[in-house]
């Protein structure tokens, strides 16, 4: 779990620079610049995030880290603009949509090994809607939120998506040892500001 909860203002800082970013990339064309030294402490200091944006419920582009590399503020705004206009899954956003969607913002906790003998056993050791998931085989790596157990709440079946995420058969992670992490989020968006 996240051990040191961000305060209620310190999310709603991270969502408005989140929908300030996807504003300047999608009408300028520009990232926003980010001062770090003007934000509170905790969000200058380095960590993860995944920005997902919706639209009447429907994805809309995501896109995210799983190692900690720079401050909080930073990771945010560039995963905002990135999301809008990089999610290769998604035309860009146009500025017509910039009303519709919604921004949900997931921080993650430093993804740790899931230590298992048999590949029937990762299913077990999986806590639906807590843990988000990296399985990695090779140079391939996909990864699910905690918030997809959603809609795909069977473990098995959460596994073969993220196989086919990946590039591979879905049943790939029941026929090689495959590296997994698990890691959880503290996941906050627009609708609970409102």
């Amino acid at each position: 779990m996240i051990e040191h909860p961000l305060t209620k203002d310190k999310k709603q800082i991270l969502l408005d620079i989140a929908r300030k970013s996807i504003i300047s990339v999608v009408t300028r064309g520009k990232l926003l610049k980010v001062n770090i030294a003007d934000y509170p402490k905790p969000l200058q200091e380095d960590g993860a995030s995944f920005v997902t944006l919706t639209e009447s419920g429907d994805l809309r582009g995501c896109i995210g880290t799983l190692e900690p590399y720079q401050p909080l503020v930073q990771d945010v705004c560039e995963h905002a603009a990135a999301a809008a206009v990089e999610d290769y899954r998604f035309t860009p956003v146009l500025p017509g949509e910039l009303d519709a969607l919604m921004i949900e913002i997931s921080r993650l906790t430093v993804p740790k090994p899931l230590t298992y003998d048999n590949p029937s056993e990762i299913p077990l050791l999986l806590r639906p809607m807590i843990d988000g998931v990296v399985l990695r085989d090779g140079m391939r790596r996909a990864t699910f939120l905690p918030q997809v157990w959603e809609k795909i709440p069977e473990p098995e079946e959460f596994l073969n998506h993220l196989c086919w995420k990946m590039g591979l058969p879905g049943n790939h992670w029941r026929t090689r040892h495959l590296e997994v992490f698990i890691y959880q989020v503290e996941e906050f968006n627009e609708a609970d500001f409102e």
